[in-house]
């Protein structure tokens, strides 16, 4: 494959941010050299999750998100935008099952838009490793809002909190799992509720019951003043700007495009929130604490399965299951063994 520049990209050069994705996809050495020229020019783009249950109709509800940010009006510019769509793992070939043509036909053709989709290797969640190295190569190369879509894994899907700014939460109705979000953590992760396929059955049972589960469980704003300095010595300070944030619930139909500008609008001012409170500050050195830590993560046990001969694994792992080592002492044989 041909040496990337990556000033091609800073230019938003599309064959580069090709080749780019690809080398960094492969964990190749160019790919990483990218990642370092390509950091100093991140930091811009709006990182809007979408997540949750299978059959929500999220792959739909993301082809339309991004076909009604394209279609601007009043001469306003419409944002240049990129789709990471994580999709499940062939069993055969350890690739995406579904390509990005599939995804966003609506959009075909249009030079503002770029869709990559990529395998979640088996990851928590269904966040592939690489994906907030591609956010990365999307961010730099002036890509203002970043869509991320993760597969319909179920209550691992609240890994994709830690890497977006904004978080959507796909419900529909019929599912009867408006118990299993609550169970899922999911409530907490969303900044916006979607109730998509609305036109169907049980819609109107599913917001009302997920705008009663909010009213439950935020702060009323009252609450906050009255408590003031006392409630903030009792809750955690990360915890703090969330609260000031008033999850909205919303209705759509992908499938004819109704209820996304309404959409729009919220992630608008989410995004104006965010930048108000300081909340965008905050989030984007938890993100990045959190790619730190797994990058950390993940270098120390490459280098441990480099040092390490199977043999000397395996014989630490009979001691085990024989009793004869604790699987905690087995940790420390087995660091020492390999130099760390």
């Amino acid at each position: 494959m041909p040496v990337t520049d990556p000033k091609e990209i800073l230019k938003g050069e599309r064959l580069a941010i090709s080749r780019a994705l690809t080398q960094i996809e492969n964990s190749t050495q160019e790919g990483y050299q990218l990642l370092e020229e390509l950091f100093p020019h991140t930091g811009k783009a709006h990182l809007i999750g979408v997540t949750g249950a299978p059959g929500t109709g999220k792959s739909t509800l993301v082809n339309q998100l991004a076909y009604h940010y394209r279609r601007t009006e009043g001469g306003e510019k419409a944002p240049r935008l990129a789709v990471i769509a994580v999709d499940p793992t062939s069993p055969f070939s350890g690739g995406a099952l579904l390509g990005d043509r599939v995804r966003m036909q609506d959009l075909a053709g249009d030079p503002g838009v770029f869709v990559r989709s990529m395998a979640s290797r088996g990851s928590l969640g269904g966040l592939a490793a690489a994906t907030a190295n591609l956010v990365q190569v999307f961010d730099a190369a002036g890509y203002e809002i970043i869509i991320i879509e993760t597969v319909g894994a179920g209550q691992a899907e609240v890994d994709i909190a830690s890497l977006a700014h904004s978080t959507i939460v796909v419900e529909a109705p019929g599912l009867g799992d408006e118990i299993q979000t609550i169970k899922a953590g999911i409530l907490e992760i969303a900044d916006i509720l979607v109730v998509n396929k609305s036109d169907k059955p049980g819609a109107d049972h599913t917001l009302r019951a997920l705008r009663s589960m909010l009213t439950l469980s935020q702060p009323r704003p009252e609450d906050i003043a009255h408590h003031g300095p006392a409630q903030q010595a009792t809750q955690p300070t990360d915890d703090l700007p969330s609260s000031l944030w008033s999850t909205p619930v919303l209705p759509t139909i992908s499938t004819i495009g109704e209820g996304f500008p309404e959409l729009i609008a919220e992630l608008a001012n989410h995004l104006d929130y965010l930048k108000t409170s300081g909340e965008w500050q905050r989030r984007e050195e938890k993100r990045l604490k959190n790619e730190l830590e797994m990058l950390l993560r993940d270098t120390l046990r490459t280098r441990w399965e480099n040092k390490i001969s199977a043999t000397k694994y395996q014989y630490t792992l009979d001691r085990v299951v024989t009793r004869k080592l604790t699987p905690w002492k087995a940790v420390q044989v087995l660091l020492e063994g390999a130099g760390l």
